[in-house]
């Protein structure tokens, strides 16, 4: 039988902007308590039930239902995320809040953040924020904003339609037509702009409602899910103190069992392991000792966020996929390892790319080619003193360069570039400026 599963939902935005207080705002959603339908933390991510949304929004959605059960927010804002975490070639999110901070206008990241909302045609929303800063803005913490509205004095309701009407000047020069919300008629045509205070909790209930909304009228069939195995996307791999390497997913199809054999991507070919464990987060308040942060679950089913165990993990990589292998492993193998693969396209002649993950590699690479600037390699992982020799082989002077996105440089690829003066090395952790 098929269900709809929680729209899983990405937050990017410019440094400062307040991604991560939204973030924290929408966790402290309806908290009160312990009663069902309240926030749960996932691994990575953080579940807002449809129950927890209905009541933030009060009369905003008398008379309304739904058939999404909720949202499930990624724990971790920004475009790098965004664009490590795919699936099925596409992006995991099916759902973005753009973050821009109402006063500030468009930065740097806000133009980078809507190319990659472009590139992967992911549905999103704008969140305004900050309007509490608006002068004269009068607070009404946790309230929705078209009943803060009416009560501000009409010189800060033209200011804050001032700031409003520059951004959407802004995103109509990007290609997108849009509006506040509220009077957006056609969804399918205008992007709608929330406008919010994620400090004091004001317009997060219409944000949620509008999440809520739009997957509903755009994303049911591809929200669809079934009881089969399950395919989700590795967010991290790391080690936890007492329980050796662990590996932290996204399930967004089906359903992974403890016991279950996974086939998981690797930088080169797919690895294979039993899950010996699946974990999720204990309930903030349940938490006694750091060492006994997770409880053990038999088994979680789609859109979840979970932590397992199991062995020869160490090889996974983020951004790469996860199946639950049932019937032909041989298939998923093959399957995983062409998902696993980085799509660029290289020349004979170019510079040397390297990234920590397939989308940011995938990313470095779309952004090179925009600009015109040829690849002859691009691998994944810290750079080394075999990138650094093969960098000094390429034909042309002008392309003796390694471009390295988010990476250690090793001691022996540092010696390498003091012998191979003519290589330049150029290092960051952001794609854009």
């Amino acid at each position: 039988m098929a269900s709809i599963r929680q729209p899983i939902v990405s937050v990017l935005g410019h440094v400062d902007h307040g991604k991560t207080t939204l973030l924290d705002r929408i966790r402290g959603t309806g908290v009160a308590g312990r009663e069902a339908g309240g926030i749960t933390q996932h691994i990575g991510a953080t579940e807002v039930p449809l129950a927890a949304i209905m009541e933030a929004c009060g009369d905003l959605v008398k008379g309304k239902t739904f058939r999404i059960p909720g949202l499930l927010f990624i724990d971790t804002p920004g475009h790098v995320a965004f664009s490590t975490l795919r699936a099925r070639g596409g992006a995991l999110s099916d759902l973005a809040v753009l973050v821009i901070d109402v006063n500030e206008g468009f930065r740097p990241q806000t133009i980078e953040s809507l190319n990659i909302l472009k590139r992967y045609k992911t549905p999103f929303l704008v969140a305004a924020n900050k309007i509490d800063l608006v002068p004269g803005w009068r607070k009404h913490e946790g309230k929705p904003f078209v009943v803060s509205y009416e009560d501000q004095p009409p010189s800060t309701r033209d200011e804050l339609d001032r700031r409003m009407y520059e951004v959407v000047g802004r995103l109509f020069e990007h290609g997108f037509s849009a509006e506040r919300y509220d009077r957006v008629a056609d969804f399918t045509t205008n992007i709608a702009v929330v406008p919010v205070s994620a400090k004091f909790g004001e317009g997060i209930p219409d944000l949620l409602l509008m999440l809520i909304g739009l997957a509903q009228r755009f994303l049911e069939q591809q929200l669809a899910t079934t009881d089969g195995p399950a395919v989700g996307t590795i967010l991290e791999v790391k080690e936890e103190k007492g329980l050796g390497i662990t590996l932290d997913a996204i399930v967004y199809e089906g359903t992974l069992s403890k016991g279950d054999t996974i086939v998981f991507g690797t930088a080169g070919k797919p690895g294979t392991t039993k899950v010996k464990a699946l974990l999720k987060p204990k309930p903030l308040d349940e938490i006694r000792d750091p060492q006994e942060r997770f409880d053990s679950v038999p088994s979680v089913s789609a859109a979840a966020g979970v932590k397992l165990l199991g062995s020869g993990l160490e090889r996974a990589v983020a951004g790469a996929p996860l199946r639950a292998a049932k019937g032909n492993v041989e298939a998923i193998l093959k399957e995983v390892a062409k998902e696993s693969q980085v799509h660029v396209e290289t020349q004979e002649d170019g510079i040397l790319v390297k990234a920590d993950a397939i989308g940011s590699l995938e990313g470095l690479a779309y952004e090179c080619k925009q600009a015109g600037i040829p690849i002859k390699f691009a691998r994944l992982g810290p750079v080394s003193r075999r990138d650094v020799t093969d960098a000094a082989t390429v034909k042309n002077p002008l392309h003796r360069a390694i471009l390295a996105f988010n990476l250690e440089i090793l001691p022996d690829a540092k010696v390498a570039l003091q012998d191979h003066d003519e290589v330049k090395l150029l290092e960051s952790d952001v794609i854009y400026r």
